[in-house]
């Protein structure tokens, strides 16, 4: 898929003030962690994740994903009354009907012309609404759209917490459980419109996506009762299959953009963590000093994880204008699409 028209306006993040570091994660493992004779630390030194952030109790994906669109909006040059789509993408949802977009979109005070409606794709289903958004631009259908994330993670982390502790599991029984206690919560959100609203603005090149379905068994995710959440991943399969997934995408994405290896000038990823992040790099052959990454201090949030991320690179001055970056996610399913914005 290929670009002419279609920039990415403006991006904002809105983070909880809560912080959950590995650390206090442990401490609560404790008893766990004595009766499997495990050493503490593992968390962090397995994944390269400090901490993470936490919502309040309470607090409903579309507050999250609100927050985020008030955001942008107030970093934004174009009208409200400009939107023409509004897409909530991201892994929570309030609940099954409406769609969270529906609440977002009220809470916001986006304009009642709007199209609304959900994109979910595990973690990537923000990169798949800016496609989505892209194409409807670059037809001519709308001019401009907002996409928007929210992801709560902190239900989940509590229920593998009272699962790890409740349940008589052996070493081989908790792993399928360990990536649930890297995941932490966060927002994101964009404008994107058609180069004529925003000259200025960042253009989205294009992109390829692939998908390994055989493979939609390794990551799975589901609700447990009354506001929890229940998920179990074979990590280390996982991560092979990924890779490999990866490794197929970038071969066609840089067909697809023209772009060589060396032209990229950054590249951001999604942040799962530490070993994933050199795995990934090792199998692209790609230059590690090119990275920017988040997953030390936000975990692995989901799909609001790699656009939160291209955003903090932003506003930290790591990207600068002209730069060629890659946008590389991947998500279960298995599901990978890489797209290029040069800023």
């Amino acid at each position: 898929m290929k670009f002419a028209n279609v920039v990415i306006e403006s991006l904002a993040v809105d983070l909880p003030d809560e912080v959950l570091t590995s650390a206090a994660i442990e401490v609560r493992l404790r008893p766990l962690y004595e009766r499997l004779k495990l050493p503490e630390g593992r968390l962090e030194l397995m994944t390269g994740i400090r901490e993470r952030r936490v919502w309040p109790t309470g607090t409903r994906p579309s507050d999250a994903s609100a927050a985020a669109g008030r955001a942008v909006l107030e970093r934004s040059q174009l009208p409200v009354a400009d939107i023409e789509l509004f897409m909530h993408a991201a892994v929570s949802r309030d609940m099954l009907e409406p769609a969270t977009a529906s609440f977002a979109h009220r809470k916001i005070g986006l304009p009642a012309s709007a199209q609304i409606f959900d994109v979910s794709n595990a973690c990537l289903g923000f990169l798949n609404a800016m496609v989505v958004a892209a194409g409807l631009i670059e037809s001519g259908q709308i001019r401009c759209a907002m996409v928007a994330s929210g992801e709560n993670g902190g239900p989940l982390v509590e229920q593998t917490l009272r699962t790890l502790l409740g349940e008589p599991l052996t070493r081989q029984q908790i792993k399928p459980y360990f990536a649930n206690l890297t995941i932490g919560s966060g927002a994101v959100a964009a404008m994107l419109c058609h180069r004529d609203l925003a000259p200025d603005g960042h253009r989205l090149i294009g992109g390829i996506g692939r998908a390994a379905t055989v493979h939609s068994e390794l990551c799975q995710g589901d609700t447990h009762g009354a506001d929890a959440l229940a998920m179990q991943t074979d990590s280390e399969a996982l991560l092979v299959a990924g890779v490999e997934l990866a490794q197929e995408t970038w071969t066609a994405f840089r067909r697809e953009v023209g772009w060589t290896t060396a032209d990229f000038n950054r590249f951001i990823c999604h942040q799962v963590g530490s070993t994933h992040r050199r795995k990934l790099y090792e199998a692209l052959r790609l230059d590690l000093t090119k990275d920017f990454s988040t997953f030390e201090t936000l975990g692995n949030t989901g799909s609001v994880a790699l656009p939160a991320t291209l955003a903090t690179a932003a506003d930290q001055a790591a990207i600068n204008a002209g730069d060629k970056i890659g946008l590389l996610g991947i998500g279960s399913g298995l599901n990978c699409l890489m797209l290029a914005v040069e800023w």
